[in-house]
């Protein structure tokens, strides 16, 4: 059946689902989004999402493009349009539609897009059993990436050359050696004595929801959180190493920058947090 999109108050075929030209999203990147996984017929932690949506509108000065409890029924009837029972709903609000001027345009609607596709839960699955490698790069994106912008293209030329590099996500490093965040996922190691460390998100990277909910689920489990820097030279040397996003929820990694960590295989505290996942998360009927 034919993919089916949401754009500025229609459901529209996807292959006819269209912006205008002069969208700010298009002009400037001026505009943010969400990522939301769809896990067994539900929404995961679809109200945290929303709320970290809210401070990202907040902090550009966006308004909402329609009211908060009407967005989370548009994003249920795009997942139930395009019956996806596994994979991603994104959403993507901009400022809107303007003649092309750097300034704030007066009295702009904001231009809201709804998609949503399935994914295959078991090919994840295999990825998390033999993990995955990362590469790093230095840090070349700008001092606000606490925001959910769209404007990402440092992220794409970083996960471009991971791509060509045989690895499947890049790390940002500041130039003390201080490793930030992936280029769609948040760093974690786990120390050898069983301690969970990633980067405070007070400043310099994004506050991840599936890194938030990780804590909910290490303390079920038992499992300690610092949150402090750490080296890439640490993270070569940790018990394990592992990314998180939405998309991946926790997803081991094997090898950095071509040097293996441990043994070179997924480890067993990063697998039973991704085991664990599902049942501390918030889920929303879909």
């Amino acid at each position: 059946m034919p993919r089916i999109a949401y754009v500025n108050g229609r459901y529209v075929a996807h292959a006819d689902a269209v912006v205008h030209i002069e969208d700010r999203g298009y002009q400037f990147a001026d505009g943010v989004y969400e990522v939301c996984e769809v896990a067994r017929g539900f929404i995961v932690d679809m109200p945290r999402h929303l709320g970290r949506l809210n401070r990202s509108l907040r902090e550009l000065s966006i308004g909402w493009p329609v009211t908060p409890d009407v967005l989370p029924i548009i994003l249920r009837e795009v997942v139930r349009r395009n019956h996806v029972t596994d994979g991603l709903v994104y959403l993507q609000v901009t400022r809107g539609v303007a003649s092309r001027d750097f300034v704030f345009p007066a009295g702009t609607k904001p231009s809201l897009v709804v998609t949503a596709r399935k994914a295959d839960p078991t090919a994840a699955g295999r990825r998390a059993e033999s993990g995955i490698k990362v590469i790093t790069v230095p840090e070349n994106r700008w001092d606000r990436v606490d925001i959910k912008s769209v404007g990402l293209l440092p992220n794409v030329l970083a996960k471009q050359k991971a791509k060509e590099a045989g690895a499947q996500e890049a790390w940002f490093v500041d130039a003390d050696g201080t490793v930030k965040e992936g280029g769609s996922s948040n760093a974690w190691i786990i120390t050898r004595d069983g301690v969970l460390v990633t980067r405070p998100a007070e400043h310099g990277i994004l506050r991840g929801i599936t890194r938030t909910t990780l804590f909910d689920v290490a303390a079920k489990l038992g499992l300690k959180i610092e949150e402090r820097g750490f080296s890439v030279a640490e993270a070569k040397a940790a018990r394990e190493v592992f990314i998180s996003s939405a998309t991946t929820i926790a997803m081991p990694v094997v090898a950095i920058d071509g040097v293996l960590v441990a043994n070179g295989h997924p480890g067993s505290i990063t697998l039973s947090l991704r085991q664990a996942f599902f049942g501390v998360a918030e889920k929303s009927p879909a």
